[in-house]
Order: structure tokens, then C-alpha cells, then sequence
């Protein structure tokens, strides 16, 4: 495939499997694309869905996917531990190969426009395709959720200014569509890598300070005067926090590498793996969520091989065993590098 675009809706359903699989099916046998991940989520009740492949292709899988899921999900009734404005809460665009931003720009826009139509469910534009910079961040729209949608339509209180009140397409008022969906997002966005670095505690009492001090928001300083000052973190693009991870018996620092040019995955370990052996804790390993492009692993391959390596599957193999990929679980290759997966699913 000469252009090559990721897609990762979030739809809220978490739960109920043969709903997932039901909205999931109508993009199977799309031409030109393939799902290439389905992770649902019970505490948070949604699920993370990975779809790659052709511009026009994964557009189209897109909309049938957005299309299915408000058929299927009545956001009257759900619940869950992870923020959302509606049955598909975000619906991204993002450039892999042969692809520029503004290519994913063009690509949101067309979607969130049919949606709106075709759909009648409101739509905003986030990130890189947001028509006002004020939308720029998912989190700005999604202030207030779902609960606070019906009086954000209504002209009602709302935590948003007039410039974000209202969606970009679709209607702007509370009907039964709306009601039942929620608010869609689209948009635009660069790549970003779900990584957490191991940590040998049970506690996350290591976990938490070094996710303070590697997020690139870092530490807010308080004085009993009520005065404040922010701190900035050590890691560029960089969201974290310490959890524990009760199942493993370990805890993690949980981080999203917003840009993983500018913050790679063997730089994002290698400063939690320094700050936890200044405390005498180790760092077994860490954990890829979801699927990676094949760039972000040479480049941390680059730095684990020996110097001058150019092979790809030898530098892959260095990046798996220097971060400690497979700690957890197996970590495999050709299910997880997006490319990599994309081609034995285009070839199936």
C-alpha cells in the first residue's frame, strides 16, 4: 500500500460480547483495510479498536462502525470508570505511510460530516482537525460527558464557553438520536504509544513518584498559603501516573508517549528504570497497549542492538528484549507492529 492510515475508535461498551462482535463484523471484509486490534475494557466498559489500511477504506470502515455502534448502544444505560460523551467517544485519524496530517484532516471532516447527516447524532472535531482551536483537546469537549450533554444542547449550564458548547455537524439540539448516542468525536491526531514501565512494588509508592516526575506536566507545589507552582516533568509529550497492578503482584508506571519521535519508548525506560533504582526498586520489563508502528521499535531497537545494525527484524528483536516487551506477555511481533499486522492480514 503506497498511503497507510490508522484509525482507533473508542467505542462504550466494554462488556456484553456479542454486542462488541456485532459492531465490530460490519467492518470485516472491507477491501484495502483490516481490524487490526479489539481490546474491550469491563471496569472502564469500552473498547479500543484498531483499524489500518487505504484512506477511503478505513473511512468507510469508520463510518460503518460509528453507524453500527449508535444502533447498538443506548448511552441512557451505560456506565463506566473512563470518561466518554457517547457510543463512540473518539474516533481518530491518524498518518502512518505515504500520509500528512492535513491528509487526516481532510479524512475526519468528510466522516464527521456524514455522520452528522446520516447519522443524527452530534459531532465535534478534535485535535489537529478541529475547525476552532478551542476544540483542540478531546478533553475541552468532553467536559460535563454525557450526563452534562442534554443541557449543553438545551442552552443549559455547562462547564463550556460558547465556542465549544455546540458540535460541528449533526443536530445541535437534544433529540431522541442524540439522547440514545451521545456526542461523537472525530479528529486528528499523531501517533501516540500506550507504554508502562514495570515496577517491583505492590504499593505503586515508587510508581507514583516517578510517574510525577516524568510526565511532562510534572509536580504541582503547594504551600499551606494556598500558594501554587507547577514543576515541569523530566519526559517531552509525556502523560503518567503510578498504578498497581494487583494481578501481577507489581505496579507501573501507566504513560501515554503523546509523540513518540520526541520521547521514544527506550528513553520513556530507561529514565523510570534510573529514578526506581534510586529508590533500590528494579524495573522488570514493560508493557505495549494496543499496537505500535514499526518506526518506534527500530528506533529503540537502534539503541539495545549492536551499533551500525540495519535489519529490521534483528533491531525489532533488541527493541522486545531491551524494554522487556514479553515480562507480562508474549509479546509477537507480527500481531502488534501495526505494519507488520496489517500486511499478514491484508495477505490472509
Amino acid at each position: 500500500m503506497e498511503a497507510i492510515v490508522e484509525c482507533v475508535p473508542n467505542i462504550s461498551e466494554g462488556r456484553d460480547t456479542d454486542k462488541i462482535e456485532r459492531i465490530i463484523d460490519v467492518v470485516l471484509g472491507i477491501q484495502g483495510c483490516a481490524v487490526l486490534g479489539v481490546e474491550p475494557d469491563s471496569d472502564y466498559n469500552r473498547t479500543v479498536i484498531t483499524i489500518a489500511g487505504e484512506p477511503e477504506a478505513v473511512k468507510e470502515a469508520a463510518f460503518r462502525l460509528i453507524r453500527k455502534a449508535t444502533e447498538e448502544i443506548d448511552m441512557t444505560e451505560h456506565e463506566g470508570e473512563h470518561p466518554r460523551l457517547g457510543a463512540v467517544d473518539v474516533c481518530p485519524f491518524i498518518p502512518l505511510k505515504g500520509m500528512t496530517m492535513d491528509d487526516c484532516v481532510q479524512l475526519a471532516h468528510s466522516l464527521a460530516q456524514r455522520v452528522g447527516v446520516e447519522c443524527h447524532v452530534p459531532t465535534y472535531l478534535y485535535g489537529e482537525a478541529a475547525l476552532n482551536p478551542e476544540k483542540n483537546l478531546l478533553s475541552t469537549i468532553r467536559k460535563g460527558q454525557y450526563e452534562g450533554l442534554e443541557a449543553r444542547l438545551n442552552g443549559g449550564e455547562t462547564p463550556h464557553g460558547e465556542n465549544t458548547r455546540y458540535p460541528d455537524f449533526g443536530p445541535s439540539e437534544w433529540t431522541d438520536a442524540a439522547k440514545k448516542s451521545g456526542g461523537i468525536t472525530i479528529g486528528a491526531r499523531g501517533i501516540l504509544v500506550a507504554y508502562n514501565v514495570n515496577v517491583d512494588e505492590p504499593d505503586a509508592e515508587v510508581a507514583k513518584k516517578i510517574g510525577s516526575l516524568v510526565r511532562s506536566t510534572g509536580r504541582l507545589i503547594k504551600q499551606e498559603d494556598g500558594r501554587k507552582m507547577r514543576i515541569n516533568g523530566i519526559l517531552t509529550m509525556v502523560q503518567g501516573m503510578g498504578v498497581s497492578l494487583e494481578a501481577h503482584g507489581i505496579s507501573q508506571v501507566s504513560m501515554n508517549l503523546r509523540d513518540v519521535g520526541l520521547c521514544p519508548m527506550h528513553v520513556a525506560y530507561e529514565t523510570c528504570k534510573s529514578i526506581a533504582g534510586d529508590h533500590g526498586i528494579e524495573t522488570p520489563g514493560s508493557e505495549l497497549v494496543g499496537l505500535v508502528p514499526l518506526e518506534a521499535m527500530l528506533e529503540s531497537g537502534r539503541w539495545y542492538a549492536e551499533d551500525g545494525e540495519t535489519d529490521e527484524h534483528v533491531l525489532v528483536n533488541a527493541a522486545i528484549e531491551g524494554l522487556g516487551l514479553s515480562r507480562l506477555e508474549l509479546f509477537n511481533p507480527e500481531k502488534r507492529i501495526i505494519e507488520w499486522a496489517l500486511r499478514e492480514a491484508v495477505n490472509e
